[in-house]
C-alpha cells in the first residue's frame, strides 16, 4: 500500500491483533485502536497481560487485516515500541498529547467527539520501527 492508502486503511479499520512478549512467551489479543500521525494508539485495560508485558518490555507487534478470498486479502503489520502516555488509569486529567487520539477514538468507536473514560484503561503510543503492508486487490485476475 502507498502511504496514503495505508493511512486510510488504518484509520478505518476497527480491530488490530496486538502481540507482546511476557515471561512465558508471546501473548496476542485483539484490541481497538486509532492511527494518528503515523503512530498506533492503543487504549488498553491497565490490569491486562498486554499492559503488564509492555511495561516490562515495550516491544510490540500488531496486525490489522481483512478479506475472505485470496484476491481480497489486505493488511498491515507494525513492529515498534510502546510508551505509556498520560495518567494510569485514565480518568480525565487534561492532556494535550491525548486530546487528538481520544477525539479520533471516540469518533471511531463511540460516535461522538468526547471520549467516555472508565478509569480502567490507559493509553499506549506505539511508534513503528517497521511497517509492512499487502493488498491482493492490486494483483488483478
Amino acid at each position: 500500500m502507498s502511504t496514503p492508502e495505508l493511512d486510510d486503511y488504518l484509520r478505518a479499520a476497527r480491530i488490530c491483533r496486538v502481540a507482546t512478549v511476557g515471561p512465558d512467551g508471546p501473548h496476542v489479543a485483539p484490541l481497538w485502536f486509532t492511527w494518528l500521525d503515523s503512530c498506533l494508539w492503543l487504549y488498553s485495560i491497565v490490569r491486562s497481560q498486554r499492559w503488564t508485558d509492555l511495561t516490562r518490555d515495550p516491544r510490540v507487534g500488531a496486525v490489522v487485516d481483512d478479506g475472505h478470498d485470496y484476491g481480497q486479502l489486505r493488511g498491515v503489520e507494525i513492529s515498534g515500541t510502546a510508551r505509556v502516555v498520560g495518567e494510569v488509569p485514565r480518568t480525565g486529567e487534561p492532556s494535550d498529547e491525548l486530546a487528538e487520539p481520544e477525539r479520533a477514538f471516540a469518533r471511531k468507536y463511540q460516535g461522538y467527539d468526547h471520549m467516555d473514560l472508565d478509569g480502567r484503561h490507559g493509553w499506549l503510543r506505539v511508534t513503528p520501527n517497521k511497517i509492512a503492508s499487502w493488498d491482493f486487490h492490486k494483483l488483478g485476475g
